[in-house]
């Protein structure tokens, strides 16, 4: 899971850099592949909020069972644990800043 937020950290930076950069370039913003690009890009960062959205739920829907009677007989017994949510690395929500 750590891997996986370290990945998903990474290509928001990446993406935020990407956005930066084409404020510097009118040319490139006004592009259409570039428009589409942006909107491919809008759209896989709201699939991914959904996405991060119902893997939490679902966490806090097992670890409640888990936790819970009757179930919490049988997870001690096969071995079954609390699972840690999905977070994101506060430096995240950060714009990063790009200097030419």
């Amino acid at each position: 899971m750590a891997k996986f937020q370290s990945a998903q950290g990474e290509l928001s930076q990446a993406l935020g850099r990407l956005l930066a950069l084409s404020e510097s370039y009118p040319d490139l913003k006004a592009n259409q592949n570039f428009s589409e690009l942006q909107a491919q890009l809008e759209g896989t960062e709201n699939r991914i909020a959904v996405s991060r959205q119902d893997f939490n739920k679902t966490v806090q829907e097992y670890n409640q069972s888990v936790r819970s009677f009757p179930t919490n007989i049988l997870a001690g017994m096969f071995g079954f644990e609390k699972k840690t949510a999905f977070e994101a690395d506060a430096a995240a929500s950060q714009a990063p800043s790009v200097s030419f």
